[in-house]
């Protein structure tokens, strides 16, 4: 019999699917576990992680990982599938970003098993899946108030990853550097690349930023060689827009803002993009475009305190390439022919 992937000290061999709880340290007197569940195909091929609510507020990536199940593709999988929906369950159930230490979990990797809190939970999914993997996908959303449109980000530097973040096919792609103490950073150092997806709101499921995450799983998985691919999508691609940099705008004083351009709109150096007015003031101040670019992130509070990020512009000159890019990947451009494969249709019926 080949060899078994062992989690946990579970063996999980070559066409077995399990799911597992691995101990973390408990909340005063009641017990937490990681959940993860694991797919092995019949045939050798690449190990892949797909991790979710590391920040535990961001929950978008669950009901990605929980439809990716449906995928009547996957039961011609060639490898190993690791799906960790919750690496958080602290911040998940208590609806917070942050673990009970106020920790970031996405700082405190590679982690500790005498560390802090974060630290220790860090060490577990790290040695138990990161390590066990030959590449990763860790799926996030926007910061509380705030929402992103769907979005890849790898370091540029690292051409082979971006090729992956091309075949993910999200509408922007945007040159990130890794941060240590990041699970990318870490990942990255130990030779396991990971990419890295950005969509919605937290405490919000977006039903757009779900297919597009579905769906460019799916493609990676196929560009990886765990999934097949017929001759006729070889050819079917959508170019996503690349951007080196991109700043927030941020309040120049504090009022309500009254948005007036949103997610994936393009704007123009200096265009006003929003007003912020106060209750009995009829003279509003202008928030400004600070180049020309696509939002890609923006507040969803109206209520802003100077100083506060309002809007994410990522650069790019050729607007109105962007734009015809950006209207491409609109709901009506994910079909339903992308997720002709999932098991039960009527979950993204109209």
């Amino acid at each position: 019999m080949a060899s078994a992937l062992i989690i946990g000290d579970i063996p999980i061999h070559e066409g077995e699917e399990k799911q597992l709880s691995l101990p973390l340290p408990n909340l005063y007197n009641t017990p937490a576990f990681l959940p993860l569940h694991v797919k092995r195909g019949r045939k050798k091929g690449p190990t892949v992680f797909i991790s979710s609510c590391i920040h535990g507020n961001e929950i978008n990536g669950i009901e990605i990982i929980r439809r990716l199940l449906e995928v009547s593709l996957l039961k011609r999988l060639r490898g190993t599938l690791i799906l960790a929906p919750v690496v958080n369950p602290y911040g998940f159930n208590s609806l917070s970003r942050y673990l009970p230490d106020r920790r970031d979990l996405n700082r405190c990797f590679p982690g500790s098993s005498t560390g802090s809190l974060a630290s220790r939970v860090a060490k577990t999914f790290f040695d138990e899946v990161v390590l066990k993997s030959d590449f990763g996908i860790d799926l996030h959303t926007a910061a509380l108030h705030r929402s992103n449109l769907p979005q890849t980000r790898v370091a540029y530097e690292d051409s082979a990853l971006l090729e992956f973040a091309k075949a993910f096919e999200a509408p922007v792609i945007l040159n990130a550097p890794y941060r240590e103490g990041s699970l990318r950073y870490c990942a990255h150092k130990a030779g396991i690349p990971v990419l890295l997806y950005e969509a919605g709101e937290a405490l919000r499921v977006d039903e757009s930023s779900v297919r597009i995450g579905v769906n460019g799983i799916v493609q990676v998985l196929k560009k990886l060689g765990m999934l097949p691919q017929k001759e006729s999508q070889k050819k079917r691609r959508k170019n996503p827009l690349y951007t080196q940099s991109s700043n927030w705008v941020r309040a120049s004083e504090s009022g309500i803002m009254r948005a007036l351009k949103n997610l994936g709109d393009t704007v123009s150096k200096d265009e006003v993009i929003a007003l912020i007015e106060k209750p009995l003031s009829t003279a509003p101040s202008f928030v400004r475009a600070p180049h020309n670019g696509i939002i890609i992130g923006r507040t969803e509070i109206p209520l802003v305190q100077e100083g506060d990020a309002l809007f994410h512009v990522a650069a790019f000159e050729n607007l109105e390439k962007a734009e015809e890019r950006i209207e491409y990947f609109q709901d009506a451009a994910i079909s339903q022919n992308d997720f002709l494969e999932l098991k039960d249709q009527h979950v993204i019926s109209e």
